[in-house]
């Protein structure tokens, strides 16, 4: 199991254990798991997201 994998295993379950259901629950999963799955890939070097956040720098 990779880190991506992993870290939107771990965001999926905090939002479960945030969560007791409903739609909210499962938008709030969702987002979560995301943010779970990017930082795993941060951690794993395939992504850089200094690159994406730092956004264009003018000369």
């Amino acid at each position: 199991m990779n880190s991506s994998t992993t870290g939107l295993i771990a965001g999926l379950l905090i939002a479960v254990a945030i969560t007791t259901g409903g739609f909210l629950g499962f938008l709030l999963a969702i987002v979560l798991g995301g943010g779970g799955m990017l930082i795993g890939r941060q951690l794993a070097g395939e992504i850089d997201l200094g690159d994406v956040f730092a956004g264009r720098r003018r000369e």
